[in-house]
């Protein structure tokens, strides 16, 4: 699915994404409201998500996707690249993040990676989510054989119910690792701990 307000670059992403045979472009939306009504309607695999969408934010949209629909994940496409836009949107659940100006050269990529659940970001929004770890003090990781398991996990996208059925373990002990984890990183969100991930290696960005 494509959401973007303008009836250019929606085009655009879909000549490209329509090259490719095993691909289908399920449904187009120029604002926030339509964007998540037709993915409730069509459930794609991916959807491609600018984050200036009139009436709803592409923040709100991603947020709502994910909560609603948790096997689709979400590609930001957008011309910005700060810091706090990244931190905001890793938090509503995208793990994919492309900025226009790299379309040509990564939107494949990022969409197939995507496909089979695998982060992506470029080495520009890499560089940015770097700024933010050194920003960030943190204790020395001393986690267990059990919890880096666990952080793998968070970080591929998996709720807390899903952890704990891939692993065997009770909701309430997958619920403790996840806090001791959080209090052994010093981490206060979601976000911090996938770019934790990230940054070293429990996932491919």
């Amino acid at each position: 699915m494509i959401a973007d307000d303008h009836d250019v670059v929606r085009s655009g992403l879909r000549s490209i994404l329509d090259a490719r045979p095993d691909w289908e472009v399920v449904a187009e939306a120029a604002d926030g409201k339509e964007a998540i009504v037709k993915a409730m309607e069509t459930k794609p695999d991916v959807a491609v998500i600018d984050i200036s969408l009139p009436f709803v934010s592409g923040i709100e949209v991603t947020r709502q996707i994910r909560t609603r629909l948790r096997s689709t994940e979400v590609l930001i496409f957008t011309m910005y690249d700060s810091e706090m836009l990244v931190d905001e949107l890793l938090t509503a659940g995208a793990r994919g993040y492309l900025l226009k100006s790299d379309a040509n050269l990564y939107l494949i990529e990022a969409i197939d990676a995507l496909a089979v659940h695998k982060p992506f970001f470029t080495d520009k929004v890499s560089d940015v989510l770097l700024g933010s770890f050194l920003k960030e003090s943190r204790r020395p990781s001393l986690l267990t054989p059990r919890e880096r398991e666990v952080v793998q996990l968070i970080a591929e996208g998996h709720t807390n119910k899903q952890i704990a059925r891939i692993l065997r373990l009770s909701l309430k002990t997958v619920e403790a690792h996840r806090s001791a984890i959080m209090h052994k990183l010093n981490l206060s969100s979601s976000a911090a701990l996938v770019r934790y991930a990230i940054r070293n290696k429990f996932v491919e960005p």
